[in-house]
């Protein structure tokens, strides 16, 4: 386990965004990234996306709240040996939501390196 406070958490979260190609960053809308310690009903996820992905949505998806992308801090800190491990495990799972709003599915993600 590794843990660091929630600022620099946060910082991790916001270095992993970052990295998104700037084509993916274009194409993001109406969509939020949160931290949470854990998800309640399966305290074992380390993210988790709630929303209509892009490639389910209609030509009149409006008036919506905003998809959501969860990234869970505690779960995270739990699999990690270092920060460098942390980063790096923070990065894959945002990489795995922000696949899942554009409508990759479970098994591409793995083979992409995103699992």
């Amino acid at each position: 386990m590794y843990r660091v406070s929630d600022e620099r958490f946060d910082e991790l979260v916001d270095d992993a965004l970052d990295k998104l190609p700037e084509a993916v960053v274009r194409r993001m809308g109406n969509v939020v990234v949160l931290v949470q310690p854990f998800n309640e009903e399966n305290p074992e996820i380390l993210g988790l996306y709630q929303g209509v992905p892009l490639t389910e949505r209609t030509f009149d998806h409006t008036g919506y709240l905003p998809d959501a992308i969860f990234i869970y801090k505690d779960t995270l800190e739990r699999h990690a040996v270092s920060e460098d491990d942390l980063a790096h495990e923070v990065e894959v799972t945002v990489f795995h939501e922000v696949g899942h709003y554009f409508g990759i599915e479970e098994h591409r993600l793995h083979q992409l390196g995103w699992g």
